[in-house]
């Protein structure tokens, strides 16, 4: 039996081993900062002396800071050499790495790696192969080549770590791959998009085939035009009944194609309904190619984008003539009829001006009730033959009266008295600024206060309120008038100052021809001012006028 060492002998063992560790430590950082440039490997053939030639310290300086790992083998495959890189690749210490084969530290087929030595003795080679490093499997690239050293040859080995450039290779082949399946799906939307574009460019010319075709068969001509005023669209019915071509009458063309009495009047409703993006509405003579001229309803409507902006006009121009013709033996018509009843409805009323005064016998009691509701009768015929002949006088361009500078305040309050007496069951209110001068015929606004009174009356419920009021406001004088009844809608208001324009309702029925607001609108007309409306349906309404204050 072998004996067992003493406790002084072990002691003496471990110093021997600890000494020995510190010069191989010495030597290997003796080899590792380029102090030693000789070293003696020893083998089954014996110790060999490997000296590299023209070896210095800066060399290996310069090979100790690659950012490669670099190794020598022997002949054998065993590694001489090998700098820090290396061995923190692999993740041990100097003495884990040199003196052992390349081979123990590749993963996989090491039939590869000795395929590669064996080949770089004769040239220079490079292949990719996996190291087991500290950090699990690395990729590598390993660039041989044989070098001579003093005891032979050697062969020097660059390791370089491939990690980083094969991830980098791994998302750019991920990155390929999305690409690649982005653009079959971009190709697919283009195709999708090119079958819809396809169908709506076939859509559109259904579209507008339909439309010009539309156009170009109604009765009206139609145009379109730009929030600037001009025309980029006509229908055949406009060339057909001009007689131009588009060039001609495109953009502001159209122009000499109306009449020019008329074409300030339309050249004033155009600008204004361009200013304000509005409603454009007149009544004009064009030029048919003929020479003759025939009235039409111009009617332009603007169509606004999402965001409420102007993007064009689309208008129409109805032929009215025949109306025109009609309307005028309408009113001469009228003008004759008034004038011809006018003196025998004098006549008439004073006869019963008489009957109503007679004295010699008496008069029974019914025969008084009835000659005072004659007299009521021929008033109201009285009143509507005096509108017909304004009517008349109106189209005519007759109408006319004395104009003088004139106190308003005096004539409103002349009509609020009359308004009293007029109307004892409303309750009549009123609000009357003084000194409201203004140059008029005091006459004709008193008619158009009358007017105003007597509408509040005819469409209101009796002991509802009417207030009158005149007031200063901004250089002008207005006169309203306020009811609490019907109310007017929208539509109503648009035409509630057109001639024989009656708004009919089914709890209101009154009696007139629908003259009176049309009068009173040209009266004010005639006096450099406005007339208007406020109103809401089932909520009263308050008619007024306004005109120039002298100061």
């Amino acid at each position: 039996m072998e004996q067992q060492p003493n406790y002084q002998q072990l002691l003496d063992e471990i110093k021997e081993l600890r000494w020995q560790l510190e010069e191989a430590n010495d030597a290997i950082d003796a080899i590792r900062t380029g102090q030693v440039d000789a070293l003696i490997v020893k083998n089954n053939d014996g110790p060999q002396l490997y000296t590299l030639k023209s070896a210095d310290q800066t060399y290996r300086v310069f090979i100790e800071k690659m950012n490669e790992g670099a190794v020598t083998l022997n002949q054998a495959g065993i590694i001489t050499y090998s700098n820090s890189k290396f061995t923190e690749l692999l993740g041990l210490p100097f003495e884990k790495v040199l003196g052992y084969h390349l081979n123990d530290f590749v993963h996989g087929d090491k039939a590869i790696i000795a395929n590669v030595i064996k080949t770089s003795w004769d040239k220079d080679c490079k292949a990719e192969v996996d190291i087991a490093g500290k950090n699990g499997v690395i990729p590598c690239l390993l660039s041989c080549n044989a070098m001579e050293f003093d005891g032979g040859l050697a062969l020097s080995i660059i390791v370089t770590d491939l990690t980083v450039l094969k991830e980098n290779q791994k998302q750019l082949e991920l990155q390929f791959d999305q690409l690649e399946e982005a653009q079959l799906l971009t190709q697919k939307l283009n195709d999708e998009l090119e079958e819809t574009v396809k169908e709506r460019t076939k859509d559109l010319t259904i579209s507008r085939e339909y439309l010009k075709l539309l156009t170009d068969n109604i009765p009206q001509m139609t145009w379109t035009n730009l929030p600037t005023g001009e025309v980029t669209f006509y229908n055949q019915r406009w060339y057909n009944y001009t007689g131009l071509s588009h060039h001609e009458t495109k953009e502001w063309g159209w122009q000499d194609v109306v009449h020019p009495d008329d074409l300030p009047l339309v050249m004033e409703r155009y600008l204004a309904a361009l200013a304000i993006g509005g409603i454009f509405e007149v009544e004009n003579r064009y030029k048919k190619h003929d020479g003759t001229y025939r009235w039409h309803l111009n009617r332009a409507i603007p169509l606004k984008n999402e965001f409420g902006e102007n993007l064009f006009w689309v208008g129409t121009a109805t032929d009215i003539e025949e109306q025109k013709q009609a309307m005028d033996k309408k009113d001469e018509f009228i003008g004759i009829a008034s004038h011809e009843l006018k003196t025998p409805l004098t006549s008439l009323k004073g006869y019963i001006q008489i009957m109503g005064i007679y004295k010699k016998e008496e008069v029974p009691p019914a025969i008084k009730q009835y000659i005072n509701k004659a007299s009521i009768a021929v008033n109201k015929l009285q009143h509507l033959i005096n509108d017909l002949l304004d009517v008349s006088k109106i189209q005519a361009g007759r109408l006319s009266y004395q104009m003088k500078d004139a106190d308003l305040t005096e004539m409103v309050n002349a009509g609020i008295e009359n308004a009293i007496q007029m109307y004892p069951d409303y309750q009549v209110e009123y609000q009357v600024e003084p000194q409201l001068l203004v140059h008029g015929n005091p006459e004709r606004l008193e008619q158009v206060l009358n007017n105003l009174v007597s509408n509040a009356a005819k469409y209101s419920k009796q002991h509802t309120k009417i207030t009158i009021k005149a007031q200063a406001l901004d250089g002008h004088v207005r006169v309203s008038v306020t009811d609490e009844g019907i109310g007017l809608s929208d539509e109503q208001r648009e035409k509630i100052f057109e001639r024989f324009y009656r708004v009919e309702d089914k709890t209101f029925t009154t009696s007139g021809l629908g003259m009176g607001l049309y009068i009173s609108a040209e009266i004010i007309q005639q006096h450099n001012g406005r007339i208007d409306v406020e109103s809401e349906l089932g909520k009263g309404s308050t008619f007024y006028f306004e005109l120039p204050r002298l100061k």
